[in-house]
C-alpha cells in the first residue's frame, strides 16, 4: 500500500484533492482524494474517500470550512463518497470521526489555498435548497420556540413524505430510539419492546388516561389504547397526525385513542394518570425546560408518571445546538443538554425523580437498522423525495450513529412522580417494570 500521499499540482500550487484533504483535517488516515482538476492525495488503494466533481463544490468548501460546506457539496452532488453507499456512508464517517481533525487551516496555509483555487472560489453560490436558513434569519419565523417557529422547525423535518418514513422507520413507524431485548433482535421487536418499557414503568391499567406529547405517528398511543388506555396523542406534524388517525381507525382503536394536530401546549385537558414525552425535548430549548416540566406537571393527576425520553449530551457544561448541518438540514433549533440537567429541571418544577436510564447504544443499532431499510429502498425512495433529500437522511442517522458510539450523545429515560405535598405516591417499591 502507498503511504505518502500522491499529488499531481504544479509546484507551488496545490492541487484541489490536496485541498480537500487540507480541509477535511486528513492527517494520515488512509483516505483517497481526487478532484476535477486532475489531482489525487491518499493511498491508491484506499477504499474509502471523496471525490470533488465540480467547481461549484469547490465554492461550497472554501467559503464555509468544515462540515458545512462538505455537506452542501454532497448534498447538491458536488462531491461523491467512495466505497460507501449513500443511504449508509457510516464507515467513511466513522472512519472521518476517529482519524480526522476539522481544525481552521493557519492562517499561511489558508492564504496559500486561496492563491490555489482563486479568488472567483471566494464568492458565494446559493445553498441546495433544502438547507433551512441560519439561526440569525429564523427570526422571520417568530422567536426562538414560539409556537410559529415551533411548528416551521418539525414541518422542515416530519413533513417529508409519510411513505417515505414507512420504508426508513419500517412499519411500526417510530422515530425515536428502540430498546433491543437482545443483541439480535429486530427493529420492529425493540420498538415494541421499548413501547413495552414505558408502559411498564408508567404502571398504565386498563381505564387509565396518557397523555403522549409529540406523539409522532402515534405509536405510543396506539400500543396503549390496544391495552384499554384512554390516550391522547399531540404533535405538530400535520402529515403525522393524518397518519396516525387512519391508523387508529383501521385497527378499531378511535374510542379510546386521538392524535390531534396541535401544539402539546394547547391540549386543555388535565387529570392524566401518565404522562409520556418521547423524543420531544430535543424540541423544546433548554432554557425552556422549567415552563415544559412545569406543564406536563399541571397535567398529571397527583400520584401520577412521567417518563421523559430525550437524546441527552454526555456532559452537563452547556447547551448544545447542533452542528451547522445537523441546524441548516435536519433539526433547525434543536437543542441538548446533559441528563444531570434533565433531572435537575425535572426536579425544580416539584416532581420527585424515582429512575433514570442511559440507552446510547440501542440508539446506535437503531441507527443502524434505519440505514439498512434506507439502503434498501433505496431507489424507491430517491423517486420519492429526491436524491439530495434521500442523502441527507442517510447521512444525518449514519452521523448520529457515530456520535451514539463514540458517546458524544446518549438516550435517557427519566421517570418522576407528581407526589403530594407530604410526598406521598402510594407507588410500590421499585422497581415494578421488567428491563
Amino acid at each position: 500500500m502507498t503511504t505518502t500521499r500522491e499529488h499531481t499540482y504544479t509546484a507551488g500550487k496545490l492541487g484541489l484533492a490536496e485541498i480537500l484533504a487540507t480541509l477535511t483535517g486528513s492527517g494520515q488516515a488512509p483516505l483517497r482524494f481526487t478532484a476535477y482538476d486532475g489531482s489525487s492525495a491518499g493511498p491508491e488503494d484506499a477504499v474509502l474517500g471523496l471525490d470533488l466533481l465540480t467547481p461549484r463544490g469547490t465554492t461550497y468548501l472554501a467559503t464555509a470550512p468544515g462540515e458545512l460546506g462538505l455537506a452542501r457539496a454532497y448534498i447538491s452532488g458536488d462531491l461523491e463518497a467512495r466505497g460507501v453507499h449513500p443511504g449508509d456512508p457510516y464507515e467513511l464517517l466513522k472512519m472521518m470521526a476517529e482519524r480526522l481533525d476539522f481544525k481552521r487551516p493557519s492562517p499561511r496555509l489558508l492564504a496559500s489555498i486561496v492563491r490555489s483555487i482563486g479568488v472567483q472560489h471566494l464568492v458565494p453560490v446559493a445553498p441546495p435548497p433544502q438547507e433551512a436558513l441560519p439561526r440569525w434569519r429564523r427570526i422571520t419565523e417568530g422567536f426562538r420556540h414560539s409556537k410559529t417557529r415551533d411548528a416551521e422547525a418539525i414541518h422542515h423535518h416530519y413533513d417529508v413524505s409519510n411513505t417515505f418514513y414507512e420504508w426508513v422507520l419500517g412499519p411500526s413507524m417510530t422515530y425515536t430510539c428502540a430498546v433491543y431485548p437482545h443483541p439480535d433482535a429486530t427493529l420492529e421487536e425493540a420498538q415494541e419492546n421499548k413501547y413495552r418499557l414505558i408502559f411498564d414503568k408508567l404502571r398504565l391499567q386498563p381505564g387509565d388516561r396518557l397523555l403522549d406529547v409529540g406523539c409522532g405517528w402515534g405509536g405510543m398511543v396506539r400500543y396503549a389504547a390496544r391495552r384499554g388506555i384512554r390516550a391522547i396523542g399531540a404533535t405538530l406534524s400535520a402529515e403525522q397526525a393524518k397518519w396516525a388517525q387512519k391508523a387508529i381507525a383501521e385497527e378499531g382503536l378511535a374510542d379510546l385513542a386521538e392524535v390531534r394536530h396541535c401544539d402539546y401546549r394547547d391540549v386543555p385537558e388535565s387529570g392524566f394518570d401518565a404522562v409520556s414525552s418521547i423524543g420531544l425535548t430535543e424540541h423544546i430549548g433548554v432554557k425552556n425546560y422549567p415552563s415544559y416540566f412545569g406543564f406536563l406537571k399541571s397535567k398529571l393527576r397527583t400520584g401520577g408518571l412521567l417518563l421523559n425520553h430525550c437524546i441527552t449530551r454526555h456532559n452537563n457544561r452547556s447547551t448544545f445546538r447542533g452542528g451547522d448541518f445537523t441546524d441548516r438540514y435536519v433539526f433547525p433549533d434543536g437543542e441538548l443538554t446533559g441528563s444531570g440537567r434533565v433531572i435537575t429541571e425535572i426536579q425544580e418544577v416539584g416532581f420527585e425523580v424515582l429512575h433514570t436510564e442511559n440507552f446510547r447504544h440501542h440508539y446506535a443499532m437503531t441507527l443502524r437498522d434505519w440505514c439498512r431499510n434506507l439502503v434498501e429502498h433505496w431507489d424507491e425512495a430517491v423517486a420519492e423525495v429526491g436524491l439530495p433529500t434521500a442523502k441527507i437522511w442517510g447521512l444525518y442517522m449514519a452521523a448520529s450513529r457515530v456520535g451514539f458510539e463514540q458517546n458524544k450523545i446518549q438516550l435517557h429515560h427519566v421517570l418522576a412522580s407528581k407526589v403530594d405535598q407530604r410526598g406521598n405516591d402510594s407507588l410500590p417499591l421499585r422497581p415494578w417494570w421488567q428491563p
